[in-house]
């Protein structure tokens, strides 16, 4: 775990890999849970067997399901302190290069983009990457603003 503790810190991290986060396995569960949730229903995620026949040889977890693991795994990798409060802010460039099938491991790998001041607080840039065990492309690429006030 990283503990970034105030302005300075955060500022001399920018560049810099913060880490991954452990690997978590995406059931079947989770994906019908999203599902379920969202009203995503569509075979590919919920249909077993008809997955089965499909481009991807079985079921995979929804992107947005993917990207919603995040804030989760990357509580693993690091921590800011010294403000009064952080709020998400929004993302930028999120891509899904690659699916995660079912009962795959992933991870989140996390860098500090970007660092700037913002009306009483920061605006700092993290890019954060999601990797499937194994494969060669990453499932998720996002950059995530997050809004500290001081």
């Amino acid at each position: 775990m990283r503990v970034l503790n105030g302005v300075d810190e955060i500022r001399a991290a920018v560049g810099q890999h913060l880490g991954h986060s452990a690997y978590r396995t995406v059931t079947q569960r989770d994906i019908d849970a999203f599902a379920e949730l969202t009203g995503d229903d569509q075979w590919i995620h919920v249909d077993p067997g008809r997955a089965a026949q499909g481009p991807f040889g079985g079921t995979i977890a929804h992107g947005l399901l993917t990207l919603s693991l995040g804030p989760r795994l990357v509580r693993e990798i690091y921590k800011i302190e010294g403000m009064r409060m952080g709020v998400n802010y929004g993302y930028d460039k999120i891509r899904f290069p690659a699916p995660v099938p079912v009962d795959s491991k992933i991870r989140v790998g996390a860098e500090l983009e970007d660092v700037q001041d913002a009306n009483g607080g920061l605006l700092v840039r993290l890019r954060f990457t999601w990797e499937v065990e194994g494969a060669s492309k990453p499932a998720c690429v996002a950059s995530m603003l997050l809004r500290y006030v001081l």
